[in-house]
């Protein structure tokens, strides 16, 4: 994932602040609790596409 572009990516929900989860390729927003894939290099930023997040994930 290019650094560059992790810096200009915001949720689509709530345009607050992703974190990136190398290991399962994922930009997590932590305040809506959804994980967004990256597939093939490639953020799917697409709400109906996202993990939604249970409680004890952090």
């Amino acid at each position: 994932m290019d650094a560059r572009l992790l810096d200009v990516l915001v949720c689509p929900l709530c345009k607050g602040p992703l974190v990136y989860d190398k290991a399962a390729q994922e930009l997590i927003c932590k305040a809506d609790r959804l994980a967004f894939p990256i597939r093939d290099g490639i953020p799917i930023m697409w709400e109906d596409q996202a993990r939604v997040l249970d409680a004890d994930t952090q």
